[in-house]
């Protein structure tokens, strides 16, 4: 082999192992996604709310298979769960209000065993909406189907135009990652959380009583929020205080 293939190759190999220390220096982040009409969706914002926070975002598609799952529980640092459509009533035992609208079978079963077994193994997580919806079903807890006709209007959940105010537990992890015990959100959900399931916390609330921020409670990292962070294109700090946080959460579980 001639010498200037030799050095090819060795350059070649530093490289390699170069952007392989690079990429297990950033941890890898599993971002679920939206199933409709046998198709996987999902915001670009999410994708840059990571990428842009020093994680590596990769999109998991809606599988059955249980090996699969398990692979992403095993190979991933951490989750952000995304919002979507509502969970079937009967995961909770009511029977659906009028306004419910159910998401597709297919993601139902598969976020139900991918959210169980990813609590089970302790590694950091962020549930966004129904992320955090389903986090709480998935632990025991129920859910409140329609805000506007069993609680009020008092507070627009789906201002799409503008924010609405939060109120935050001054002794919650949300407070000291947003340095603040108030702050204005964007939303977009007809439903909230319930009574609160397992290991959940609520940390954060509207002025009509609504939950809109859980924490899990066992010493692992779990931020759960209603409101949607990576759409708040206009305050990224709030953004990138939260996904930074999940990453920082991912480095720390490392060691």
């Amino acid at each position: 082999m001639k010498k200037t293939s030799i050095l090819f190759c060795l350059i070649l190999i530093f490289i390699i192992a170069g952007c392989n220390t690079l990429s297990r220096q950033k941890p890898l982040i599993g971002i679920t996604s939206v199933y409709k009409d046998n198709s996987n969706s999902l915001s670009y914002n999410y994708i840059k709310a990571v990428e842009q926070n020093n994680g590596i975002p990769l999109i998991l598609p809606t599988v059955e298979n249980e090996e699969t799952i398990e692979t992403y529980i095993n190979k991933l640092d951490g989750l952000v769960l995304i919002g979507g459509a509502d969970i079937p009533p009967s995961a909770y035992n009511q029977a659906p209000h009028p306004t419910v609208k159910i998401m597709a079978d297919k993601r139902y079963n598969f976020e139900r065993r991918l959210i169980k077994k990813w609590l089970n193994a302790g590694k950091p997580v962020l549930g966004i909406c129904l992320g955090m919806q389903f986090t709480n079903v998935v632990s025991g807890g129920t859910m409140i189907q329609d805000i506007p006709s069993q609680i009020g209007k008092k507070v627009d959940h789906r201002c799409k135009e503008k924010l609405h105010k939060i109120t935050i537990d001054p002794s919650s992890n949300l407070a000291k990652i947003l340095n603040s015990t108030q702050a204005h959100v964007y939303s977009t959900h007809h439903q909230a959380v319930k009574e609160i399931g397992r290991n959940l916390k609520p940390v954060a609330k509207t002025d009509d009583g609504i939950v809109e921020a859980l924490e899990r409670t066992d010493g692992c990292f779990g931020l759960f929020v209603q409101w949607h962070p990576e759409a708040m294109t206009k305050d990224i700090e709030h953004r990138d205080a939260i996904y930074s946080a999940l990453i920082k959460a991912c480095l720390k579980s490392r060691k």
